[in-house]
């Protein structure tokens, strides 16, 4: 699993970018920006996923994408292939069911954001 679920208060050296949900990720100045928070504020609402494959493929942003607000176990497996890195559980959700989702979806025949490569081209 490379996607890491993280505590929602980090210290302050991190220089963030906080995006709301109807914010245009190709129009915002990225310079010196560590971290990017997008937000996912109900389960229905999934813009933050095309957000962050914005920022991965378009922007070539490589640090941080943090996935914040009503993040669900369901979604981390999606979100790792839109290209978030680290995810703040929605308050009440158990860390520990995590692994399972990963295990359960270990591979995938389609590229995405982190491995662009379908299934069938990789090197063996």
């Amino acid at each position: 699993m490379k996607l890491r679920l993280v505590d929602a208060v980090e210290g302050p050296d991190a220089r963030v970018l906080q995006l709301a949900n109807d914010a245009d990720p190709l129009d915002v100045p990225l310079e010196g920006v560590d971290r990017i928070e997008l937000a996912f504020p109900k389960f229905t609402d999934g813009r933050a996923f095309s957000q962050a494959v914005l920022l991965r493929q378009r922007r070539k942003f490589a640090g941080d994408i943090r996935a914040t607000g009503n993040v669900l176990v369901d979604q981390l497996v999606q979100m790792e292939r839109c290209g978030f890195t680290t995810a703040v559980l929605a308050e009440g959700k158990d860390a520990a069911d995590a692994p399972r989702q990963f295990e359960r979806f270990a591979r995938f025949y389609q590229g995405d954001a982190v491995n662009a490569l379908p299934r069938f081209r990789e090197v063996s």
